[in-house]
């Protein structure tokens, strides 16, 4: 059968009557353009209607649950003809009955609303006929006007959701999310609360959020509890209404109590994510009487867009406790070993800086730890949990420079075959670690220091500005302030990345960590071989003390893992460190056993010196205090050694 509007249906029945059809416009632009409340203004148009009509009364009656209700008589001034209105409903056609004439408003088997009026006895009477008339107009004007009412309840239904939604996709942790899908549920919907349980299913509990007045705002209850069980358990919707006592008695009243709250009417629809049931979403307390089935497809429309962010919050969640944990382990790796005053100052610098977003630069030999110092800082920050990117300048040349930090867009030069982003963005909200910023080009400085005072990158051969937001932290063992003085290194580059400078001290001034370090490096490198952990005899320790570490703690470091694999006794004794410490010839360490003793020691004295002056880098001075010697004792001493000897160093 084709489908027949029920607006066709009504305008049949309203038939060609001259008064109604001049009256309907009135009425229709009455219910349709006012902006109170639906009943409010139908209870105008039904006064309308009877005005010009010569009737005493017309009003609608709605049939629930053996009880009647008047939606027109507001203040409830009027007693409702009970008898004549189940005749009505019961017959499904119009009755006249004296002075009452009734008809159903629509004609379906669904309906259950009546139209209902009050004649004046000496009126002449009123056929039945004449009446469905009148009620048929009613009805026109009410279903339009009810449509038009659940039109614009729609439209602002969804843009509200529309807004909503992009909020709740946006959140990265699943209790304030239930909490504000509880908000805007109570708000939309017209309730007094809203909550959101989730099923743990494994357990056969539902965890409710908000749940106000009780602790942590979170109920926990068994799956079987309530309407809210029914709902997770067989995934349909459940409405209870406050005037309906075999639905009351579904309300579980031990969790009202617990809450110090009373419901008097629910709406609870399952939260479903991919065919699978998250939990249930419950309405409780309809402002001003019970939810309705507009409020049902709302709440399942809304319990939709909720699975949908809880879904992805959680997933969210889940990525970022494995983030946390992952950063965890990699801050929990990166230690500075060491009790001496220069480290225990190191430290105490990090700790205040780190926090900060200010530039750090770090100063030092090779192998002192300036990459384990700039993984501290980072770790320590507020950044931590965003990219540690390291860029090493010496091993980039100057014409991949610009491309390797600031990025590149396809065909921007030969062989650019692809879009590639610098290390800027990959970096952005973490830190950069510029290594070895003393081997950077000038040219290479120039675009740096734009980028750091503009906060913007370009890819090369693009025109887009990105921003930069990255804190930097360099590096080098170079001295940039005599750079600076040769022209070598740009002055205000420098004082962009000094705000904080750190200085990290040579092994060889760290006498009291070398053997720390050493057993340190010894014990992470046996656990990974899967050995005991040797002991060092004190002739290896004296070893390790007198070795002036040229390589510093990377050296140290290597020496310890080549021990830890390549060693087998359960001791280190001081000719175990021999072969590491010299490489594979010996000769220059070698003892000459033809030698008397007076002999030994002066070739060892000069071969102690010189490995000091090496180490300090020919600086005389350096190599002096080291050896517990003023300056002039160095020189005489040198001398009678006949050592060669420039006083010019």
């Amino acid at each position: 059968m084709p489908y027949e509007s029920p607006v066709t249906k009504l305008s049949e029945r309203i038939g060609q009557d001259p008064r109604l059809s001049g009256l309907l416009p009135e009425a229709l632009a009455l219910i349709t353009d006012s902006n109170q409340e639906f009943g409010i203004v139908l209870s105008q148009v039904t006064k309308l209607i009877a005005a010009n009509l010569g009737l005493n009364r017309l009003d609608i009656a709605v049939g629930m649950r053996g009880r009647w209700q008047s939606l027109t008589d507001l203040d409830g001034q009027h007693r409702l003809p009970e008898t004549l209105l189940g005749e009505v409903l019961d017959q499904g056609m119009a009755i006249a009955d004296g002075t009452l004439l009734g008809s159903p408003l629509f004609l379906t088997a669904s309906s259950n609303e009546v139209v209902f009026a009050e004649i004046s006895p000496d009126d002449g009477g009123m056929t039945a006929n004449q009446f469905d008339s009148i009620a048929a107009s009613v009805g026109l004007v009410y279903f339009l006007g009810r449509q038009q009412r659940r039109q614009q309840r729609r439209i602002r239904y969804q843009h509200a959701i529309l807004e909503i939604a992009a909020q709740w996709n946006q959140a990265q942790e699943v209790a304030p999310l239930l909490e504000q899908i509880a908000e805007a549920a109570t708000r939309l919907l017209g309730a007094e609360r809203a909550s959101i349980f989730l099923w743990d299913k494994p357990n056969k509990i539902l965890i409710g959020r908000p749940a106000l007045g009780v602790e942590n705002n979170e109920l926990r209850i068994p799956d079987t509890t309530g309407i809210v069980g029914q709902v997770v358990q067989d995934g349909e919707v459940r409405r209870v209404d406050s005037d309906v006592k075999e639905q009351q008695m579904e309300i579980d009243r031990q969790v009202d109590q617990q809450l110090g709250f009373e419901t008097r009417s629910l709406l609870c629809a399952p939260m479903i994510s991919h065919g699978k049931i998250l939990g249930a979403f419950e309405m409780i307390n309809k402002v001003g009487g019970n939810f309705d089935p507009d409020d049902e497809a709302d709440l399942l429309e809304l319990a939709g867009h909720a699975a949908i962010a809880l879904a992805n919050t959680q997933h969210i969640e889940e990525l970022l406790k494995k983030q946390e944990t992952l950063v965890n382990q990699a801050a929990a790796e990166v230690e500075m070993i060491g009790e001496c005053p220069a480290i225990s100052d190191l430290r105490t610098t990090i700790a205040k800086v780190a926090p900060t977003d200010l530039s750090v630069l770090i100063l030092g030999e090779n192998g002192t730890g300036k990459e384990v110092t700039g993984q501290m800082v980072h770790y320590l920050s507020q950044r931590r949990n965003e990219p540690l990117v390291a860029v090493n300048c010496a091993a980039i040349t100057e014409s991949l420079l610009e491309s390797e930090l600031f990025g590149h867009e396809k065909g921007a030069f030969t062989d650019a075959n692809e879009t590639r982003p610098g290390k800027f963005e990959v970096a952005a909200g973490g830190t950069l670690f510029l290594d070895e910023i003393g081997d950077m080009s000038l040219t290479g400085q120039s675009k740096l220091l734009r980028v750091l005072e503009e906060k913007m990158v370009v890819r090369v051969g693009g025109s887009t500005p990105i921003p930069a937001d990255v804190r930097i932290v360099a590096a080098t063992n170079q001295d940039l302030a005599e750079l600076v003085r040769e022209k070598k290194f740009r002055e205000d580059l420098f004082f962009r990345l000094t705000v904080v400078t750190v200085d990290m001290p040579p092994l060889r001034k760290r006498d009291k960590d070398i053997l720390l370090l050493a057993q340190h490096f010894l014990a992470t490198f046996c656990q990974q071989a899967k050995r005991k952990v040797p002991a060092f005899t004190a002739a290896a320790r004296t070893k390790l003390l007198m070795h002036p570490w040229p390589g510093n703690v990377r050296e140290l470091r290597n020496m310890m893992e080549r021990l830890a694999y390549l060693g087998s006794e359960q001791t280190v004794e001081g000719d175990d460190l021999d072969f590491i410490m010299t490489g594979p010839s010996k000769s220059g360490n070698e003892f000459q056993l033809d030698l008397n003793l007076s002999d030994a020691s002066r070739n060892f004295q000069i071969a102690f010196i010189e490995k000091q002056i090496e180490a300090a880098r020919g600086n005389i001075t350096a190599a002096a205090k080291r050896l517990g010697l003023h300056r002039s004792n160095l020189y005489r001493k040198m001398r009678q050694l006949e050592m060669e000897v420039n006083e010019e160093i």
